[in-house]
């Protein structure tokens, strides 16, 4: 059995930067297991397996699954995905195009806008299918310290704390002090159970103001071993439950708010994502996710 496949770069605009995806054809044929197998063999954050959709309407059905195990939902899987379908579907078809991808998640179906000009990466973009919400508390701050090799007083700055938030799935979300004190930040194998794997997130999703780029928002770096996850480059999912701690601590105003996060320095894989947060009457009505996507190679699977 054959199955082709594609990779991309996601939330970059040129190839070797942002977090890398691997998306496979025709993949109906595969059992889970297979799925999961060929997963952890690209070892990539997330590999996605693409199948006939359900509804005749929606673009395709797809699968996501990290080494370790099957996700409902994932943001760079969702937005790459899409910018490579609307690549194959518009070849030849001009140098600008608009498509509207839906891809069948199991988070449901998930509508993004994708737009591609000649000679440049895809642009796409797409509403949160959840809002964020609260999901529970967290550990003291010097459980949270000790498992992200960090000492109590590098966590928390302004009126922010940690939180735990979840729109679909749930991730911790820690507050750094400064950007030095996050670029030292590490997986302590000996206290991560205790600070993130027994509060059931995904990951622990770190932050501070301090960013690379003036026009950045904020500076982030994203870790879930439990996942086979060490580090994420560029987190989708977690930007948008980003959102309502955003929405929670920054006491936004009614109207459009657009933060730009920036991820992967870290690893040497520089990643931009833009989000998008539509506050009415106070409480957040909308996430928006967007980014460039960029394809990288192209192959065979042979199974």
């Amino acid at each position: 059995m054959q199955l082709t496949y594609h990779t991309l770069d996601v939330f970059s605009e040129t190839p070797l930067g942002g977090n890398p995806l691997a998306v496979v054809l025709g993949a109906e044929v595969l059992t889970a297991a297979q799925m999961q197998a060929v997963a952890r063999e690209f070892n990539l954050s997330e590999t996605v397996f693409v199948l006939p959709p359900e509804n005749p309407a929606h673009s395709a059905q797809i699968r996501i699954f990290t080494p370790t195990k099957e996700l409902q939902f994932a943001g760079h899987p969702t937005l790459g995905t899409a910018a490579l379908l609307a690549e194959i579907n518009n070849s030849g078809n001009g140098e600008e195009h608009d498509a509207l991808i839906i891809l069948e998640e199991g988070i449901g179906a998930v509508r993004v806008g994708v737009r591609l000009v000649a000679g440049r990466a895809a642009f796409a973009e797409f509403d949160a299918p959840k809002r964020p919400v609260e999901a529970g508390a967290l550990p003291p701050v010097e459980t949270l310290a000790a498992g992200l090799s960090l000492i109590p007083n590098e966590v928390g700055f302004e009126n922010h704390k940690p939180a735990c938030f979840a729109a679909g799935e749930a991730f911790a979300f820690v507050p750094v002090a400064s950007r030095d004190a996050l670029n030292r930040a590490s997986v302590s194998r000996s206290h991560w159970a205790a600070a993130f794997e027994e509060q059931g997130v995904l990951g622990a999703y770190l932050y501070t103001r301090e960013c690379v780029s003036k026009s950045s928002a904020f500076h982030v770096r994203m870790f879930a071993p439990g996942a086979g996850i060490l580090e994420d480059p560029a987190t989708g999912s977690a930007a948008i439950c980003f959102a309502g701690l955003i929405h929670s601590f920054d006491d936004l105003p009614d109207g459009t708010h657009r933060k730009t996060i920036e991820q992967g320095h870290t690893l040497g894989r520089p990643s931009q994502i833009n989000l998008s947060l539509e506050v009415v009457q106070g409480a957040l009505k909308s996430v928006r996710i967007a980014g460039h996507a960029v394809r990288v190679s192209d192959g065979v699977i042979r199974l």
